[in-house]
């Protein structure tokens, strides 16, 4: 378990974090990219939309199970189930905007929970 600081430093550290966990539960090649682009992704969503206060942290929880890598991942920001949000596409002037997009489209959104203030959200990427 990683407790980050709502700051970019939360997505440096979540990549290194991400890849640790890829070589040491020895994941493939694509598995390892698809997951760590998933967390940082994430991170970048949290730190610069939630609304999270400074000085707060984004809890990750990466778990190896049979045939899948899941992520827990905690935050105090504003309330925000992101299978409720609708693909609007790619922001062409100051880009990003198909985050979550990626997101859904390489792991299922298991769960989203909101208590004690803060967003909990389950991510089950499949392995091959």
């Amino acid at each position: 378990m990683a407790r980050l600081p709502v700051s970019r430093i939360a997505v440096a550290r979540g990549l290194i974090l991400a890849r640790e966990f890829a070589n040491r539960t020895a994941l493939s090649p694509l598995a390892a990219d698809h997951l760590v682009l998933i967390v940082e992704e994430w991170l970048n969503n949290v730190t610069e939309h939630s609304g999270a206060p400074a000085g707060g942290r984004i809890v990750l929880l990466l778990q190896h199970r049979p045939g899948l890598v899941r992520l827990t991942a905690t935050d105090a920001g504003k309330p925000f189930d992101p299978r409720t949000v609708p693909f609007e596409g790619p922001n062409l002037t100051r880009g990003g905007g198909a985050g979550l997009a990626l997101i859904q489209a390489w792991c299922r959104i298991t769960d989203y929970r909101r208590a004690g203030g803060r967003n909990r959200l389950v991510f089950e990427m499949m392995l091959p």
